[in-house]
Formats: C-alpha cells, structure tokens, sequence
C-alpha cells in the first residue's frame, strides 16, 4: 500500500498475501484495517496498492478489478514480466470496471 499526502507518495506499507499463492492475492480485514489506520493516523491516505504479476505482463486481471471496486480513486501499481523476461512496471486507475493507464511519476 502506498501512502499519499497531496498527491505524493510518504510512505510505503507491505501487506501479507494471505492466500499465500503465486496466482492471487488476498489481504485479510485485520491486517487491511491496521495498515490504513497507521496511514490515516499520520494524516495521510491510500493512494495506491502495488502487487505483481508473476507470469503475466502488468496489466490488471479479473481478481484486480473485483478488489478495485472497493477502492474507487485508488491507484493499481502492477510489476510484470515483459514478453522479453525483463521487469515492468504500469500503474493504472480502475474505475467501474474500466481500466485507464497513468503515468507513474518518479520523485
């Protein structure tokens, strides 16, 4: 999870893949809930969740856009394996359903 605070990244807090599987992820609500009540104590929120695609370019699957539901306004940072075997990093807004690349800016 990555924290903002007027629109830049503060802090980054890592969450447990609690289905502890190389093909999904899963956050469970205790952990979910204390990692955004750090965020929010600080005077920051969520602005974007970052996983990886193991085997896939990064782009966002059906179980990415289920969650995305949930956290409208919240950026999708996707770490994939390009076709070449090379690391690549895409972040994406996820709104209804709709998926819409953005830039991902670097401080």
């Amino acid at each position: 999870m990555v924290a903002v605070h007027d629109g830049v990244a503060t802090d980054v807090r890592e969450a447990v893949n609690a289905a502890a599987s190389p093909f999904r992820f899963e956050v469970d609500g205790p952990q979910l809930y204390r990692l955004l009540d750090e965020i929010e104590g600080r005077g920051d929120e969520l602005g974007a969740i970052y996983h990886s695609h193991t085997r896939s370019e990064p782009y966002p699957s059906q179980t990415d856009l289920n969650f995305a539901a949930l956290w409208p306004g919240v950026e999708w940072i996707i770490v994939g394996v390009a076709r070449d075997g090379e690391p690549l990093v895409r972040t994406y807004r996820i709104e209804e359903g709709r998926v819409t690349e953005v830039e991902l800016e670097a401080a």
